[in-house]
């Protein structure tokens, strides 16, 4: 082949390859789908991080809420209080890596971009910060040491293996975010942040502000035991920050996730399945509430199932009621008949409310507490045909269509062969995680321990109080639970249980709501105050339980029960470790992590539950044993 055949061949092939190049670059550009994202944008990544934003999913209150609830003795098990009752299962915990891991790829994807467009998404990332700081410090409450610093960045030249962090370092860690998102807040310009990314505070970073700065309390909340100097000045920089708090209902982090476009139901509506069906109100905190005329009872648990119709179907019948309900009824007999007159005390709704006794091993002592737990054979009633056989609950239940959503699933109880009256309309689920009763009430206990604040103690508390209450109303509107502005038409005598007008101010009017009182039991009101709030929000619920020692032994207000078959050693305080997998990389990583903080491994349903009070968080060690009261 001679020269300029050589040179031929070369020219088609150099031709070739560009040809080949060429179309297959323009075959990308042609068939790039323009809707789909193949570099990430930080303020869809934010929205992203918004919408996976959940503190409490469903194995949170599948596993957990019940075992917290049983061991702070804030609810009853349906079963009554045994032995099993201090065992730990299978736990779910709170999910913070997935939003962790977007807080990385906005840090990664502003790496990239030049300063000056890096700092146009300064507040984007502070809010992913601060969402992600939230999740994680519940996730420490029941763990302790937690990875966080090297978790969740593997895409992006991190470890596989990530180290666990101590929890008195991750204190001051996100304590420095808070104060850097909120400076970000107040001071950052020529942002890209708007309100459709923003399905929390629609863009309004003052809000964000308050928020991030309200958070800082929780944070001094769980330093009380080991550091009480410290937590107080962060309060005092709390309530003295020119951001502000979170201080009003308009304020609150209340929102609702079907404002974004998704085709997840789950951030619609929420679950679909109930919660704690297991476990019942508690007769002391219910009684307690009902004495001091608290509206939050209304919101907290449900109607039981005894209205005047049941009722007078049962004196129809022949039948015996329970003796505590019967208490409330007045009625006129005629023939041996008794007649329904009306309701006496309070009257609807709130006759409607009993808790379960806390007495050890209740159930099975019929002779005394046979009326609520051996209610579906005591108290049955069959149509006139003798069919249709119902057991009527004569207790409250947590109110849990304020979490589960999605399907109502409510049907009024009624006699048997009467209407069948139900509502199982899909309606969106909104989610309260940060309002002004949890700021206001932390404010009045670190007030009464000393804490240099402008309001007094006595202010904190009634505005945390009163805001409990109207926050807990909302989101029962909002959430369209049973009765909240109906009565369904059935029970003449049935009355809706919304807020009504002067209900606050006759609450606030009792002796137990008032911060009077010795030292002592002013902060005992303080943080039983802090247990009601908590009452949806079982992780704080646990925590506030834990940190004060509330419910006391022997206490005139709400008292624990003290178990001679079950000592308050045996009730945990952390939750088991689980054991690590021999096949796993982080299999060292976690026995190390464990020995460090001093526990001894666990697997569910351990009985050895001691060590789960002894071998504690690092937060909770020095804290008061349960029942003991505050120590500070």
């Amino acid at each position: 082949m001679n020269k300029y055949s050589n040179i031929l061949m070369g020219f088609g092939l150099s031709a070739a390859l560009v040809c080949t190049t060429g179309c297959r670059d323009d075959f990308a550009d042609i068939n790039s789908s323009p809707s789909q994202v193949t570099v990430g944008d930080p303020s869809y990544l934010f929205a992203m991080a918004a919408m996976d934003f959940e503190p409490f999913g469903y194995t949170f209150w599948f596993y957990d809420a019940p075992m917290l609830t049983s061991w702070s003795q804030m609810a009853v098990p349906t079963g009554s209080f045994t032995e099993s009752s201090a065992l730990t299962t299978v736990t779910g915990g709170v999910s913070y890596v997935n939003t962790l891991k977007l807080a990385h790829e906005i840090t990664y994807l502003r790496s990239n971009m030049s300063e000056e467009d890096a700092a146009k998404h300064a507040v984007t990332a502070a809010c992913v910060d601060v969402l992600t700081t939230y999740l994680a410090l519940s996730s420490s409450d029941i763990n302790g040491d937690i990875q966080f610093t090297e978790a969740g960045n593997a895409l992006h030249g991190g470890t596989l293996t990530p180290a666990y962090d101590r929890i008195a370092d991750l204190y001051t860690l996100w304590l420095d975010q808070l104060n850097s998102a909120i400076t970000t807040f107040t001071t950052a310009t020529d942002q890209i942040f708007t309100n459709e990314q923003d399905i929390v505070y629609k863009g309004d970073r003052a809000k964000w502000a308050k928020m991030a700065n309200s958070l800082k309390l929780r944070i001094a909340a769980r330093l009380i035991s080991q550091d009480k100097a410290r937590a107080l000045t962060i309060a005092s920089e709390v309530a003295n920050a020119s951001c502000g708090y979170i201080d009003s209902l308009d304020d609150a982090m209340l929102f609702n996730k079907s404002v974004v476009n998704s085709s997840s139901d789950d951030y619609i509506y929420h679950w679909s399945n109930g919660f704690m069906d297991g476990m019942a109100s508690n007769q002391r905190i219910v009684d307690f509430m009902l004495e001091n005329k608290d509206p939050r009872v209304r919101f907290l648990y449900r109607k039981n199932d005894w209205n005047s119709k049941i009722i007078q179907e049962f004196y129809d019948q022949g039948k015996a009621i329970p003796s505590y309900i019967e208490e409330n009824v007045e009625y006129t007999t005629s023939g041996g008949k008794k007649t329904f007159v009306k309701w006496k005390g309070m009257g609807e709704p709130w006759v409607r409310y009993y808790g379960l006794p806390v007495e050890y091993n209740a159930k099975n002592n019929s002779a005394v507490y046979g009326e609520w737990f051996d209610y579906e054979n005591r108290y049955k009633i069959t149509d006139e045909n003798g069919q249709s056989a119902k057991s009527y609950r004569p207790y409250s239940m947590y109110q849990h269509q304020m979490v589960i959503g999605r399907y109502y699933n409510f049907t009024l109880p009624t006699v048997p062969g009467g209407p069948v009256i139900t509502r199982n309309d899909s309606r969106p689920w909104y989610g309260l995680y940060l309002g002004g009763s949890e700021v206001n009430l932390y404010l009045a206990e670190f007030k009464l321990l000393g804490a240099n604040l402008p309001g007094t103690a006595e202010s904190y508390f009634t505005q945390g109080v009163k805001l409990s209450v109207q926050e807990y109303d909302k989101v029962a509107g909002l959430n369209q639970i049973a009765y909240y502005g109906t009565t369904y038409d059935y029970d003449p005598n049935e009355v809706s249980i919304e807020l009504k007008s002067g209900e606050i101010e006759a609450m606030l009017a009792s002796d137990d709501y008032q911060l009077t009182g010795s030292a002592s039991e002013q902060l005992e009101k303080v943080y039983l105050q802090q247990l009601i709030n908590f009452t949806m929000y079982p992780y704080d619920q646990f925590v506030t339980a834990r940190r004060s020692g509330l419910p006391k032994f022997n206490s005139q207000f709400i008292s624990r029960e003290n178990y001679a078959s079950i000592p308050v050693t045996n009730f945990p305080r952390r939750f088991q470790t689980g054991v690590p997998n021999e096949m796993s990389q982080l299999y060292q990583i976690q026995r190390d992590a464990y020995a460090a903080q001093g526990y001894t491994i666990t697997g569910a349903g351990d009985a050895n539950t001691s060590i789960l009070n002894s071998e504690r968080t690092w937060q909770d060690q020095g804290a008061p044993q349960w029942g003991e009261g505050p120590k500070n």
